[in-house]
Order: structure tokens, then sequence, then C-alpha cells
């Protein structure tokens, strides 16, 4: 199978120098590029490591594993179904629906007596970036390679997983909802699906079964002896398909030419003068960098900040979502959710751990005055099966705003004209690379499965 990915990364030059000059003539007001430079200076922004290269024939391979509907228990989804090209690599949902459901993106619908995934399909830019230590809404993957990772799966985890993106990518497949499908399952061919049967917290054991399912297709076996020429085939594990999907999904989803990254660069063009404007509220009096830091725009941290609950609920606090909490056990995290990435932002709505806002405007409004958002959220921007799922009676909402980050918990009043510079410096955080992602998508996948519904 022919394999079209590109690295999509600038050449970039050396990050200019942060500590500028005074103007010359005795005067020593400050540009705003200057000003600017300091803020990211203090900041930390620099030009960011894209992370290692990784060998054509990994990249391959994990291409087609992104895309392979094998993966799943019922083979009828794909890792790309909800994380897909054509919706920038996530699915255009509040909230998604995993295994059992049909169609793609914003017309895809649950099958019978199916449930909705508990939490938005988050994208995957620039995921495998080596900065990245945390994955989930929820943070319960975390860690480096040279660390140790810290998962759901504890010490039986398999050695050899390469960054915390090919940790992340061991998950999905163990879900019923998402991918592995329930007991009593029928796949696709009305054969009884085997993954289904196995206990849920026996994870060696659904990964050694997804791996006898994929080495019984030969294609498979030539693409994993290629991509990993000193395993032998017997020895092969799911740890080596996650990094194949890892290596694909930073190979082909890294994408650090945005304005923000040329300007970054040294380019001091590449701004508008309301981005700019942006980016200086962005770093000082809106707050936004105190949770969304660094060159990733994300501390990589759980906080609650007011979203509204929306969605089934997980787990045993159904319909609520306890989110962290329910990693941790503290109360003090209920409602903590991962500060999200915000690169390429514009692309990738509805916003929040469960898509409740359809714009980023909304989004970036609720993050202002997250009390006022709550109580009067607007359930119209829901899809119409979602609405009725918006947990807004008085105790949710206290419960909600009990742990309130102290750092949102006073509302910010910024003009019009502020909120409409601080969305300009969000579109410059887009790499226009990013937009358009379709030659990603295979024509087919070893196992014969269709790409498409």
């Amino acid at each position: 199978m022919a394999m079209s990915w590109r690295r999509r990364i600038a050449s970039g030059g050396l990050l200019l120098a942060l500590l500028l000059i005074a103007g010359c003539g005795g005067d020593n007001t400050q540009t705003t590029d200057q000003q600017l430079h300091e803020m990211m200076s203090t900041a930390g922004i620099h030009v960011m490591d894209p992370g290692p290269q990784v060998a054509p024939a990994v990249v391959e391979l994990g291409r087609a594993l992104m895309f392979d509907k094998e993966l799943s228990g019922n083979r009828d989804v794909a890792c790309a179904t909800c994380h897909h090209p054509l919706l920038h690599t996530a699915d255009a949902l509040s909230v998604s629906i995993g295994t059992g459901g049909q169609g793609l993106g914003p017309t895809r619908r649950r099958g019978s007596g199916r449930s909705f995934i508990p939490r938005n399909a988050p994208d995957v830019f620039n995921r495998r970036v080596p900065a990245w230590r945390t994955m989930f809404w929820d943070l319960r993957v975390s860690g480096t390679a040279q660390t140790g990772f810290i998962t759901p799966a504890g010490d039986r985890l398999p050695p050899g997983l390469e960054d915390v993106l090919a940790a992340q990518a061991m998950f999905p497949v163990t879900s019923q909802d998402e991918m592995r499908g329930a007991p009593g399952d029928h796949d696709v061919f009305g054969h009884p699906n085997e993954l289904a049967a196995i206990d849920s917290q026996d994870f060696p054991a659904i990964w050694n079964a997804l791996m006898a399912r994929l080495l019984a297709i030969p294609e498979y076996v030539t693409l994993f002896n290629a991509a990993f020429p000193d395993i032998p085939t017997e020895s092969l594990g799911f740890q080596d398909a996650a990094n194949a999907i890892a290596a694909f999904e930073g190979m082909a989803w890294t994408f650090l030419d945005s304005p923000w990254d040329r300007y970054v660069a040294g380019d001091e063009t590449a701004l508008s003068a309301e981005a700019k404007r942006g980016a200086m509220l962005f770093f000082d009096d809106a707050g936004c960098a105190r949770c969304h830091a660094g060159n990733l725009f994300t501390d990589q941290l759980a906080h609650d900040i007011g979203v509204p609950q929306v969605g089934p609920g997980k787990g045993a606090e159904a319909p609520q979502d306890f989110g962290y909490g329910r990693v941790t056990g503290n109360a003090g995290d209920r409602f903590a959710f991962r500060t999200p990435s915000l690169r390429n932002v514009t692309l990738t709505g509805p916003w929040m751990h469960d898509g409740a806002f359809a714009t980023l405007e909304a989004a970036v409004r609720h993050v202002l005055d997250p009390v006022g958002s709550l109580r009067t959220y607007d359930v119209g921007q829901l899809a119409p099966e979602l609405r009725s799922t918006f947990q807004g009676d008085a105790a949710t909402i206290t419960a909600i705003l009990a742990n309130l980050d102290p750092t949102v918990a006073t509302p910010r009043h910024l003009s019009e004209r502020d909120v409409s510079a601080l969305l300009s410096f969000l579109e410059a955080l887009t790499d226009p690379a990013a937009s358009d992602l379709r030659a990603d998508i295979p024509d087919a996948v070893p196992s014969g499965l269709p790409v498409f519904d």
C-alpha cells in the first residue's frame, strides 16, 4: 500500500533575541513587539521541538492501523472514526459515538441500545512533540519512556512504549463503548466478538487477542516485519502497534508553521496588529497563559473551570462525570479536566471536555466568567439528542462550582474589542496546512474492511 505522508514542519530559524534594547535617542518606550517578546520570554515560549524522525515503514504501518476497523471488537469502528482527517483529527461531535454507530462526524448515529461516549474526542495535533507528559481528559495516562508511565494497566503495561502518545494508544481498544464492544456482541460478519468476552480489566489478554487478529492477516505480518525488523513475528506485541500508531499521528499531524510559530521564529510581520494585541491580553490581563502555558498552550494539568455537565456521565457517578476526581478518588479533584492545547484550536470544535460550546467565542466567554456562564447555559447549542443530558439542577451546579479553580473564579470583564483580539490571536495559532488532511486517508487497509462506512 502506497504511503503519502509528509512532515509539514516549517524549516525554522533560531529564536530571535528576546531581550531587546530600548529605542534610540533616550526614548525608552517599548514597541508592541518588544513588550510581547518580553511576555514570551517570561512564559518560556521558544521554537518548538517537533520530535524525532521515524522510519517510513513504521509510519506506513501506523497509518494502516489508524484506519483499520480490525482493531475494534465488532470490526465496525477505527481509531480514525473519532480522530479523522476530514474532521481535523477529531469527530466534530460534542461527545463521541463508538462501536455500533453508523456514519462519520456530525452525521454519525448511535446503534440500537448504545450510549454516547462520555467525553469529547480531542484532536491529536502535535501530540508527539516531546513536551507532552499527559494524555486523556482525566490525565489517566502520564509519564515518559525515561521515567515510566502511569496508566490504568499499572504494572501490566508492557515495556517498549516509546512515548506517552503510544501509551495512550493502548487503551481505546480496551474500552467496551469506544472500540471493544459488549459481551454477546457479534461483528459485522455475524461472528462472535471474542474481544468483548474478555474481562475488562484483563488488559494483556485484550492486547494479545488483538495481535492474534492482526497477525492472522498476511499483509500485516509484512508491514510489522518491515517496521520492526529486529523483533521476531512471534514476539510482536500490541505495544509495537501502539508505537506505530503514535508515529503516524506524529509524522502526519504535527504542524509547526502557524503565524504564531513564524512570529516566534523571528518574523514580526507574521501576526496582525490585532493578533498581537490579543497575544498581549492572553499573556497578561486575560490570564489565559496561567493554564494554557508554554509552547503547547497547556499546562497539562486538570482544572475545574465550571464547564456545564453534558452527555451520559461516566462510571458509577453517571450522569455526572467527575473527571480527574475519578482517577485520584479525591473529592477536591471532581469536575477537573485537563487544559486543552490551543494549537489549531479554531479547527477543533465543539470545545471543552464534553463539547459543551458550539463556538470558540462561547468557550472563551465561558472561561472569562464560568459562574455566570454555567448558570445561564444555553442547551440550544447542543445537538437535539444531547440537550436533555445537560445537568442544570441546582445541586449539580453547586457541586461543579465547589471546586472552581481560583484563577477563573473572579470574572474578567473584557471589552468586545478585547474578546475580538483574543480570538484573532487564537486564529494565529492555526497552521493553514492543518485545514486539509485528505491526503492522509488510505484507499484501503490490510483487513479489507471499508475505510468509510
